[in-house]
């Protein structure tokens, strides 16, 4: 099984008109990290996947999913 993730942050950044700094700071993490997981270049923890779910009201799987 390989390590990547698919996301859609920038789907849920864009329906809710925040740029990458905005969502970091309400989630308690720096741009940086939400611009390398965005990519694909990082997989976030647990904590910071179950942060952005409750930030934007929806199940974790919204956000994240493993390829097919």
């Amino acid at each position: 099984m390989s390590g990547k993730l698919e996301n859609r942050i920038r789907v849920f950044r864009a329906e809710h008109r925040l740029s990458q700094n905005d969502l970091a700071e309400k989630i308690g993490v720096t741009r940086k990290t939400i611009s390398t997981i965005e990519v694909g270049r990082f997989v976030p923890s647990t904590i910071i996947a179950l942060k952005m779910a409750r930030f934007f009201n929806v199940p974790v799987e919204e956000i994240f999913s493993l390829p097919k």
